[in-house]
């Protein structure tokens, strides 16, 4: 596998057997066929910090001050902005499909634990989520509001600025209201669980990436091969 010269954090663009190019539009090139991949951009000199293990699916999206932990995957067309503030995710941690991170300009950041899951089409604004929360599909966390370790919000919630919503709880609504308490410590385990999962699942699609010819770029179901 080689790296393309052009690529600022010299990431791999797909198995070749020719020399890297000059030039991304060099016709000889094997890689000229676009292949969707994530998308890691520097803003204002501010360059994103990878840890160990990480996956970043297609079409994710990843810009400015934004700093991964070990292990963290984030899956197609998630996007994580940290262009005003720092973002920051913990160790072991995924950031499904769909969904949006940003902080509030200067004055928050958002800060995501360990073992946390945030799942599929989550907006998470200048909020912190602690150690082996669950952010359910859709669910809306925003500015200042602080998701408790193994905390539960529910699936379409909306939680309000400077809402605290404490270890263990569950909380859902639109806005957001405390419903239960559950044990935090199978709650966070349960939560721990998810997280493996999801480190399992991007095994695989690392061993599917390692063969170019498993993604394919289509117009339709006929292009496929």
């Amino acid at each position: 596998m080689y790296f393309c010269t052009q690529n600022p954090f010299n990431a791999p663009l797909g198995a070749c057997d020719a020399s890297p190019c000059e030039e991304l539009s060099t016709l000889n090139c094997q890689l000229s066929t676009p292949f969707l991949m994530a998308i890691v951009k520097i803003v204002k000199g501010l360059k994103p910090k990878f840890g160990k293990h990480c996956y970043l699916a297609d079409g994710a999206v990843i810009i400015g001050e934004v700093e991964l932990g070990d292990d963290v995957t984030i899956w197609p067309c998630a996007v994580l902005r940290g262009d005003v503030h720092y973002i920051k995710v913990g160790n072991r941690s995924n950031i499904q499909d769909n969904s949006c991170v940003h902080t509030l300009n200067g004055k928050a950041p958002v800060e995501i634990g360990e073992d946390v899951t945030v799942g599929h089409s989550v907006t998470l604004h200048g909020c912190t989520i602690l150690d082996g929360a669950l952010i359910g599909m859709g669910a809306t966390v925003l500015d200042h509001a602080v998701i408790g370790r193994g905390a539960i919000v529910a699936a379409g919630a909306l939680v309000l600025s400077n809402t605290h919503v404490g270890d263990g709880e569950l909380w859902g609504g639109v806005p957001a209201k405390f419903i239960k308490k559950v044990n935090p410590e199978q709650a966070q385990a349960l939560n721990k669980t998810y997280a493996a999962h999801y480190i399992e699942y991007s095994d695989w699609y690392r061993a599917s990436d390692r063969d170019p010819a498993n993604t394919q770029n289509v117009l339709n179901g006929e292009d496929y091969l």
